[in-house]
C-alpha cells in the first residue's frame, strides 16, 4: 500500500528456558543459503501426496466479501476460478499496511512500526534481541543475514524458488540501504511496488547472488513455465501497481482495483494451470495482502493476530477437488508453514508456533 494512502509463551524453569532458548536460536541463524537448520536433512523431494511446485499471488487491498462475493468486481476470480478450487474462507492477514504481510509468508517474522508504515525508508533493522517464535525485536526494514528466509531454507535443500515481480525490469532492485524508497507510488511507466517484493527486505538475499538470479521480472515466468524442469519449486508472483488491484485509478489511466486486477488474471493464470509443472503436482494459492482500510480479524482466531484483517485465500491443485470451502483458521503463517511442510523444512517464526495450521485433508481434498 502506499504510504499516502489511509492507509510470543514461556517456559517454566530452567528447562523451559533452556528449549526456549535453543530454538530461538535455530529459528534466527538457521536455514540461509548453504545451510539448514538442526539436524533436520535438506529435503530431496516433495512427499508424494503434496505439491511439488507451488504458486503464490497475492492482490491487493479487498476483504473477504468485496474480493469472493456475489458482488465482487473480479468474476473470474470468484466466478470462473473458485469451482475449480477449495476457497479458504477464515484465511486472515496479519497486519496493516502490505510490507508486514509479504515479509510474514517468507520469513515467519512479524509486524515492525517501520514496515507497518510500508518501509518508506528502506532501513536496516537495529536489533534488540530475540523473542518467542524465532522473531527477532526491534525494528527497520532490511533484516540482517542472520534472519532466515523460506528462499535460503530452499536453496540449502536443493530446491528452487523465484520472485516474479511485475515491472521491477532488473532484477533484485530495490533502493539503496538508509534511501527514500521512490517505488512507494507508481507513475505511467514505472509501477513496481519494492514493499511488494518481500525477498528485498532480507540481507541474506541481496547479498547472495541468488537475488539476481532469482528475484526478477515477470516476464521471465512464462519462460520458466515451459518445462517441469526449469518452473521453479516455489514461484512467488507480484503482479504491478495497478494490475494486483491497489491503485485506482491506475497511473497509465485503466480502472485498477478489483477490474483490472482480474483482467490480469484472466490473461495469466491459464498460463500457469496449463504448465507441465502445475498439471504434474502443482499448487496455485491466491490471495490477498490486507483487508481495505483497517479492518481487523476476531482476536485469537490464528497465533500471530488477524490485525490485517480476513482475506480468504483460492487454492487450485490437483489435490483439490473444486467448488469446495475450509472454514478451518488460516493465515499469511499458515501458507509459509504449508510450503515448508510440503518441502520438509523447519518451520520459521510464527509459521512454528504451537496452533499454526498448514493445509491439511480440508484443502488437500482430492489426493490420488
Amino acid at each position: 500500500m502506499t504510504t499516502g494512502k489511509s492507509k510470543g509463551t514461556i517456559g517454566r524453569g530452567a528447562a523451559g528456558l533452556l528449549v526456549l532458548a535453543t530454538a530461538i536460536v535455530l529459528a534466527v541463524s538457521g536455514c540461509q543459503p548453504g545451510s539448514v537448520a538442526g539436524n533436520q536433512a535438506p529435503a530431496t523431494g516433495a512427499r508424494a501426496d503434496r505439491p511439488g511446485h507451488v504458486f503464490v499471488i497475492n492482490l491487493e487491498n479487498q476483504g473477504f466479501d468485496a474480493a469472493w462475493g456475489a458482488d465482487s468486481d473480479a468474476p473470474y476470480l470468484s466466478q470462473t476460478l473458485r469451482p475449480k478450487g477449495v476457497l479458504l474462507s477464515k484465511y486472515y492477514a496479519i497486519a496493516h499496511h502490505s510490507a508486514p504481510n509479504y515479509i510474514a509468508q517468507i520469513s515467519g517474522q512479524a509486524a515492525n512500526p517501520m514496515t507497518r508504515n510500508d518501509c518508506g525508508t528502506y532501513a536496516p533493522f537495529v536489533p534488540e534481541g530475540t523473542a518467542w517464535p524465532g522473531q527477532v525485536k526491534g525494528t527497520g526494514c532490511i533484516y540482517p543475514a542472520s534472519v532466515p528466509t523460506v528462499a535460503g531454507q530452499l536453496s540449502a535443500a536443493g530446491k528452487t524458488w523465484k520472485g516474479y515481480m511485475e515491472g521491477m525490469k532488473s532484477p533484485c532492485r530495490h533502493p539503496e540501504a538508509g534511501a527514500e524508497d521512490a517505488n512507494q507510488d507508481a507513475s505511467p511507466d514505472d509501477q513496481y511496488a519494492t514493499r511488494h517484493n518481500p525477498f528485498v527486505y532480507f540481507a541474506a538475499i541481496t547479498s547472495s547472488p541468488d537475488c539476481q538470479k532469482n528475484v526478477v521480472d515477470f516476464t521471465e515466468l512464462a519462460g520458466d513455465l515451459g518445462s517441469e524442469a526449469t518452473t521453479p519449486n516455489l514461484s512467488y508472483i507480484s503482479p504491478n501497481l495497478c494490475n494486483d488491484g491497489h491503485d485506482s485509478p491506475c497511473a497509465d489511466g485503466r480502472e485498477g482495483g478489483l477490474v483490472s486486477a482480474d483482467v490480469w488474471l484472466q490473461k495469466h493464470i491459464p498460463t500457469i494451470l496449463d504448465s507441465p509443472a502445475y498439471k504434474q503436482d502443482g499448487m496455485l494459492v491466491i490471495t490477498f495482502d490486507e483487508a481495505d482500510g483497517a479492518r481487523q480479524g476476531p482476536k485469537g482466531a490464528v497465533p500471530g493476530g488477524t490485525a490485517g484483517g480476513r482475506v480468504g485465500a483460492l487454492v487450485l491443485s490437483p489435490f483439490v477437488r473444486g467448488d469446495t470451502t475450509s472454514d478451518k483458521p488460516y493465515s499469511h503463517y499458515s501458507l509459509l508453514a504449508t510450503i515448508e511442510d510440503t518441502f520438509s523444512l523447519p518451520r520459521l517464526g510464527y509459521a512454528g508456533a504451537p496452533g499454526v495450521n498448514a493445509f491439511g485433508s480440508d484443502v488437500f481434498n482430492s489426493l490420488p
